[in-house]
């Protein structure tokens, strides 16, 4: 719980974690207010969640060549118009302003009748009723009663009676004491854009509304208005929009998915050297696209760019079971069969190996979906799309691909099965397969140093919450010193339009001067203040991102700001439709003391401020500000029969003013009706030591005779958190860093400061969400593992297979490690999201290869050439399997256009996974099986012989071929070399 406490205003900030509903909790609260006492001049506390609809999804700016008075009139008119658009909550606008009848006040006038500020608003007050009666019989009737007097115009109003004297009968007016004129707030702010007076439009979505949609309908709308005569000549630039930004993130996805079908397509050409394949997998896409949609529909899912994200990654996977499918089918029609046959035999053999994979992969998204907060926030839709893909390919697989395979697949007129066997690469493989299994503790040895070495490299990559996003948009945060005028501020966001107008990366940049954009929501105004809005060109037409645009010209923003003003100090955000900040590290420091307090803070601030990385580095430390003290003399006001609590509400509606009462305007707005002294009198210290204060008795006293009027300093904020006194940290670090080297550094930096005990660091935004989420995320992880191990343990029934399958899950670590340290990569989120489904993919082929080893044994192979003969077979649907999931993820990997940055790490990581284990399952997983199996194990256990050679127990043994000769099942073309059988020494 944080509370700010500032003049004239409070705000409590209540954080809760992410597994609580604010629904639940939001009476309990709203009950807890109505029962806080609070002092009778405040307003009744207003209870707001905060809600993503709150920030605006489109930002855009009106200027034009007319004044500036009637752009603003035609803004607010264009205002009205579009909040009618439907999903649209609210436009605000800034840069406009509002009008109100002033009544100014001289004190002279006021004198000469003994009346006082106080006077002229009770009065104006008492004329303005509108109040029910009770009911009165009449003619039959019961009408009910209303006593009316309005003031319902100007004309009303200046003539209305505020003193008559009795003697002379005389009847003062309001016009006599004052003047009473329509004015047009001063609300003291400048709205610009590249340098022309403008106002900027703010839109808010409703919370239910689709952002892409509202985007899309407010904008055809406001295009519509424009080309209406009335607003000729106004002119639209669209500084940020929401909708567009997603609309091109999921069309680059989008992209990326179908880049990667063609390409899976291409590799089944390239292994298969046959047209009809590819059109096989071709039709089969569209089918489990269109059957994963379906799913996703049911399940109330929409096309964002996690859901997206996740079909782009189940692309490559989703194409995977239907490729280990007609890839069979086809070595079977390879070997003479029909293709009825060759369909039923080849999908009937991989068939349970298929569902096993699937399986297993599906397990692994399992605990995503349970696990609650911002990771099942983020990730359950992109988990769940990837299941139902998966499961949609299965299908598929088992049912559309044999059909068509019977109908389109012939048989070779060659045994291209045969030729295939003889060729260099696959005598090769089996020489490389039998030299690991004869060297079987060289090939784990390399294998657990690569380990090692690929667990150092994912230590020097750092970490990160979320990729920062690239969305072509930036503002920066003018703050000059308290009491600063508004002209100070103008000359600043001068200079800064200056510098930017000349940067060619730079489409448009609008200035707030006078407020900022959240100050303006709220409505209040502080000349010290400004912001400035850039939006930069098209990522396509800028060489540079624009985290390294601010990098590159902050420097020089700042000496031009500094130039304008030395008090000027400039903050720089780059806040993200995710609503993270990206390159921030924030957090707070927390003491019971203040005196401590301010003591530590100083101390941690001088030793970060000089680390290399930091670009910015902010506290939210007590500024004080000047202001003028009255201090009221007791003893003086006593004598004069006052009171210092009267004193002190007569400066304050002199100062502020008083607002007596509202009017209707001549258009039906309602105007606020304000009474006040003339500005001469509170312009200056002097003038208000002459301010007239009315005595009970009717006499008048001067401000400078009851109270004393000084310059002092006071406080701009008070902020505590936890009810202790709290002070924030909000550093911004250079974009060529981390948020885990940053953090690492200044973890180093105030644990060198020794702070006392009582002093407690607290770490807050990405960092604190990161290692919450990095806690749940290996929860999912141990829990995805346990569930492969039992999906598989079900499968094979037992529990050794699986576990001989679960030795390739440290294999993908290896390649994991060589694409971050290679990329320079950051562990995010996304990385570990994409460890976790490499868990589920990569065990695939080890299944396959396991699945196929028992069945050769089942034929009466020995296990060392099932082994062998098994890899060999398996090898090119492992390696186009792998090449498919590769290729389909290549465009998403490399990161091209706009929005796929939060995808991108996830692409690389599975990429490096999946070549790593693909290539390293081939030789490490029957290693591994030969350590397992018990067959294996007996023939090679070593005799010694007659003449003192140590030979494997299978060389001793003669055996007959035993109905089976290499290739008796599988190659029935192969040549016989007779019926008889005879003793044959396999080749180790």
């Amino acid at each position: 719980m944080t509370s700010t406490s500032q003049e004239g205003a409070n705000l409590i900030l209540m954080q809760f974690s992410w597994t609580t509903n604010i629904d639940d909790i939001q009476d309990e609260v709203i009950q807890r207010l109505d029962m806080t006492p609070v002092p009778d001049d405040a307003n009744k506390p207003r209870f707001m969640k905060f809600d993503p609809s709150q920030f605006p999804v489109i930002q855009l700016s009106l200027s034009s060549g007319q004044d500036e008075s009637a752009l603003r009139e035609l803004a607010e008119e264009l205002e009205l118009e579009l909040t009618k658009v439907e999903g649209v909550a609210s436009v605000n606008l800034s840069g406009t302003s509002v009008q109100e009848v002033r009544v100014e006040l001289d004190q002279e006038k006021l004198k000469s009748y003994k009346l006082s500020q106080s006077d002229i608003a009770d009065l104006i007050r008492a004329n303005d009723v509108s109040m029910p009666g009770d009911t009165i019989l009449t003619e039959g009737k019961e009408l009910t009663t209303r006593i009316i007097s309005t003031l319902d115009s100007l004309d009303t109003l200046k003539n209305l009676t505020v003193f008559n004297n009795p003697v002379t009968n005389q009847k003062v007016k309001l016009k006599d004491v004052g003047t009473v004129e329509l004015q047009k707030q001063d609300d003291n702010t400048i709205t610009r854009t590249n340098q022309t007076p403008s106002v900027l439009l703010s839109v808010l979505q409703q919370s239910d509304a689709n952002t892409a949609e509202v985007s899309e309908a407010f904008l055809e709308e406001l295009e519509t208005l424009l080309e209406r005569d009335k607003y000729a000549g106004i002119e639209s630039e669209v500084l940020f929009d929401q909708g567009d930004y997603i609309k091109m993130a999921i069309g680059n996805i989008s992209n990326s998915l179908i880049v990667g079908g063609l390409l899976a397509m291409a590799v089944l050409f390239f292994f298969l050297r046959n047209v009809k394949s590819p059109l096989i997998i071709g039709i089969a896409i569209p089918y489990s696209v269109i059957f994963t949609f379906v799913l996703m529909f049911f399940a109330d899912f929409t096309l964002n760019i996690m859901t997206l994200g996740g079909l782009a990654l189940g692309i490559g996977m989703l194409v995977d079971n239907a490729i280990v499918v007609i890839e069979n089918i086809y070595r079977h029609l390879s070997m003479g069969k029909d293709p009825k046959t060759a369909a039923r035999d080849g999908a009937k053999e991989v068939g349970a190996a298929i569902t096993a994979s699937t399986l297993t992969t599906v397990a692994v998204f399992l605990p995503v979906v349970f696990i609650s907060g911002i990771i099942g926030e983020l990730f359950t839709e992109f988990a769940l799309t990837i299941s139902f893909s998966l499961f949609a390919s299965l299908v598929v697989a088992l049912t559309v691909v044999p059909m068509l395979a019977s109908r389109l697949l012939k048989a070779p007129k060659k045994n291209l099965e045969a030729r295939r066997q003889r060729s260099g690469s696959l005598r090769g493989l089996e020489k490389s397969i039998r030299w690991a299994l004869r060297h079987r503790f060289i090939v784990i040895l390399i294998t657990l140093l690569m380990l090692a070495g690929g667990g150092y490299g994912l230590t020097t990559v750092g970490t990160q919450f979320i990729p920062p996003a690239d969305e072509g948009f930036f503002s920066i945060r003018v703050n000059l010193e308290n009491g600063a005028a508004l002209s100070e501020t103008q000359k600043v966001m001068a200079a800064l339009e200056d510098e930017l107008k000349d940067e060619e990366d730079v489409d448009v940049y609008v200035s707030l001067v006078g407020t900022t954009q959240e100050a303006s929501f709220r409505g209040t105004t502080n000349a010290n203040v400004g912001e400035l809005y850039v939006k930069m060109d098209e990522l396509e037409e800028r060489e540079i991102s624009t985290f390294q645009f601010v990098d590159d010209v902050k420097k020089e923003l700042e000496q031009a700001a500094a130039s304008a003003n030395s008090s000027a100090e400039l903050g720089f955000n780059m806040q993200s439709t995710s609503g993270s900040a990206p390159n921030t590290l924030t957090f707070n420091v927390r003491d019971s003391s203040e005196k401590r307090l301010n003591e530590s803070v100083d101390r941690i601030y001088q030793s970060l401020n000089e680390l290399d990385d930091v670009n910015e580095l902010t506290t939210s430390q007590n500024d004080t500000v000047e202001e003028i003290q009255i201090t009221v003399d007791r003893e003086k006001a006593l004598a004069q029969g006052l009171a210092p609590a009267q004193i002190a509400m007569i400066v304050n509606n002199v100062t502020r003013g008083d607002k007596a009462t509202q009017m209707p305007g001549e258009d039906g707005e309602i105007l606020g009706v304000y009474v006040e002294y003339d500005s001469e009198v509170t312009k200056n210290i002097d003038e208000l030591k002459k301010l007239l204060i009315k005595k009970p008795d009717g006499n008048y006293v001067t401000l400078g005779q009851v109270a004393n009027i000084e310059t002092g300093s006071g406080p701009v904020r008070i902020q505590r958190i936890n009810q202790q006194g709290a002070i924030e940290f909000t550093m911004k670090y250079k974009s060529s860093t981390n948020l885990g080297d940053i953090s690492k550094k200044v973890d180093e930096k105030i644990a060198e400061l020794d702070l006392p005990e009582e002093t407690e660091v607290v770490f807050s935004g990405d960092r604190e969400l990161l290692e919450s989420s990095i806690d749940d995320l290996l929860l999912a992880f141990v829990l995805a593992i346990i569930l492969i191990y039992l999906v598989m343990a079900a499968q094979f029934e037992s529990l050794k297979y699986p576990f001989v399958i679960m030795f390739t899950v440290p294999l993908m670590v290896i390649g994991v490690a060589l694409a971050l340290t290679a990329t320079r990569t950051p562990v995010s989120l996304t990385v570990v999201i994409g460890i976790i489904v490499l868990a589920g993919i990569v065990v695939n082929n080890a299944i396959v290869i396991v699945d196929y080893i028992n069945q050769k044994k089942e034929r009466g192979l020995i296990p060392h050439e099932a082994i062998v003969l098994s890899v060999k077979d398996r090898a090119r649907p492992i390696l186009m399997t792998a090449l498919t999931t590769i290729l389909g993820l290549l465009p998403l990997a490399l990161g091209i256009g706009e929005g796929t940055e939060i995808n991108q790490p996830m692409g690389i990581t599975v990429i490096g996974g999946l070549i790593s284990s693909t290539f390293l399952t081939l030789f490490v997983i029957p290693v591994v099986y030969s350590f397992f199996d018990k067959d294996y194990r007996k023939r090679n256990k070593m005799y010694a012989t007659p003449d003192g050679h140590l030979v494997p127990a299978y060389l001793l043994k003669e055996h007959t071929e035993s109905g089976y000769d290499r290739g008796t099942e599988e190659r029935p073309t192969s040549s016989r070399r007779g019926n008889t059988p005879k003793k044959k020494w396999p080749v180790c």
